[in-house]
């Protein structure tokens, strides 16, 4: 297992101080946003020439890319917007080779226009379920075609909003090419915590088997996303599920502001012993 963050959690002027203040921490991994190599996070186009500095800026620091952040709103009410979300999705794809990466990560969208990950009284509509399924199937043709892995991510405000529409959406695109992203706070609205056990259990029983990133965030009662830590998340059950279904994959910090690192790296990587996982932090 590798304990990693998201790189825009440290807001450095160039690509090189990041990668130095993810690598200050002990951290081997990373969840890589575009954003970080003065990009936007879906770029139009992606030089060759930036590709191989951001890998060799990586390798130079003996660090991986466990992922890139890939998210658009795959349900926006703006079907051109969509096009454009999967236009660029397809260039960040043919980049994945040259970053050394294999997984893009996804939102699966909101009918809210103004906010991808915030929450609409549309999203569980039939339309909304239709457009998730039309955008889905072309995003996995691009995977298929560029050989990467999507990563879609059950969340409450998304259209995705838990693990049994994770199924489902898994069910419906029978796709070796789609997998999943686990967060256990994500799967909790406000007041959810009491039932914290059987909602964990069951949403690594449905999606145990397709998940090749976990997210390591926390939540209060009231619904508010904290740092991993700071909230009433039950992590030794998160742990305890994600060591059942046999993952050994990256554990990915964020959520977080660069003051609260330091404190969210030690409390995980104390439950990570207490779950039984070795950590493996590269040079």
């Amino acid at each position: 297992m590798q304990l990693g963050i998201f790189a825009k959690t440290f807001a450095r002027p160039s690509l090189g101080e990041t990668l130095d203040a993810v690598r200050a921490h002990g951290i081997g991994c990373m969840q890589f946003n575009m954003s970080c190599a003065s990009l936007p996070p879906m770029p139009e186009e992606i030089p060759a020439e930036l590709t191989d500095r951001i890998r060799g800026e990586m390798e130079r620091r003996n660090l991986t890319m466990a992922a890139v952040s890939g998210t658009f709103n795959m349900i926006h009410p703006d079907r051109g917007k969509r096009r454009e979300g999967l236009r660029r999705l397809g260039v960040l794809a043919e980049a994945c080779g040259r970053l050394g990466t294999s997984v893009i990560t996804l939102c699966t969208g909101t009918r809210n226009a103004e906010h991808m990950w915030r929450y609409h009284p549309e999203n569980d509509s039939p339309g909304a379920w239709r457009d998730l399924l039309v955008s889905m199937e072309q995003a996995v043709r691009v995977a298929e075609e560029h050989r990467v892995t999507l990563a879609f991510e059950p969340e409450v405000n998304n259209v995705v909003v838990s693990a049994e529409k994770g199924r489902l959406l898994l069910d419906e695109m029978r796709s070796s090419r789609l997998k999943v992203v686990m967060d256990g706070a994500n799967l909790f609205h406000e007041g959810e915590l009491s039932y914290a056990r059987e909602v964990l259990d069951t949403a690594f029983e449905l999606l145990g088997e397709d998940i090749v990133i976990a997210h390591a965030k926390d939540v209060k009662s009231t619904g508010e996303v904290v740092a991993a830590g700071g909230g009433e998340l039950d992590y030794d059950r998160y742990l305890e599920n994600l060591r059942g279904v046999g993952f050994e994959g990256p554990v990915i910090l964020h959520g977080l502001g660069e003051s609260e690192v330091e404190g969210s790296v030690a409390f995980l990587r104390a439950k990570l012993v207490n779950a039984g996982y070795s950590e493996h932090r590269g040079r």
